[in-house]
């Protein structure tokens, strides 16, 4: 682990540090995320500011990185469509642009359409889309627009041009 960022002269700041490194350890994190997290932990602002300006400084911390990574994670290990990606890093603190980019980047490797039709293989485990009932059609629509994904992308893959896929309960 790296020595102290004050050298030992900081008891509060040692234990803000260790901290912040065992989080980190767990799983990377934006900006935002640890900032909360070392403040929910009862350490004051100037304290917390502080390692966060050492971690971005020694390069553990970093919203490009960790957004990309994130947005990664979501699109090509758990099949999530741009918006539900797009949430997830907002409420993680990711600037809007730096989210788009990331979105970007990821979907040169898997698309939309690509992860919809991974996740319909996996839930109808054999058949064809073409022979789903209605009912079967309708829930696979819903698990796919709860994922992210458009209800116009959906739609095309399923075979459909919007119809027959609304929700009959108003």
């Amino acid at each position: 682990m790296p020595s102290s960022i004050t050298g030992g002269k900081n008891r509060t700041l040692e234990k803000a540090e260790q901290r912040a490194f065992r989080l980190l350890s767990v799983r990377g994190r934006s900006i935002k995320e640890l900032r909360t997290r070392l403040k929910e932990k009862g350490f004051e602002e100037p304290v917390v500011e502080e390692v966060i300006a050492r971690l971005i400084e020694l390069k553990y911390l970093d919203d490009e990185s960790f957004a990309s990574q994130w947005a990664r994670n979501l699109a090509v290990n758990r099949l999530y469509g741009n918006r539900r990606i797009e949430v997830s890093l907002s409420e993680k603190g990711i600037d809007r642009k730096l989210i788009l980019q990331s979105i970007d980047e990821v979907r040169e490797e898997i698309s939309e359409k690509q992860a919809i039709n991974r996740l319909i293989e996996k839930k109808v485990k054999g058949k064809k889309v073409i022979e789903l009932n209605e009912k079967e059609k309708r829930r696979l629509a819903q698990n796919l627009m709860g994922r992210g994904f458009p209800a116009g992308l959906i739609f095309e893959v399923l075979g459909k041009s919007g119809g027959g896929f609304t929700n009959d309960r108003k």
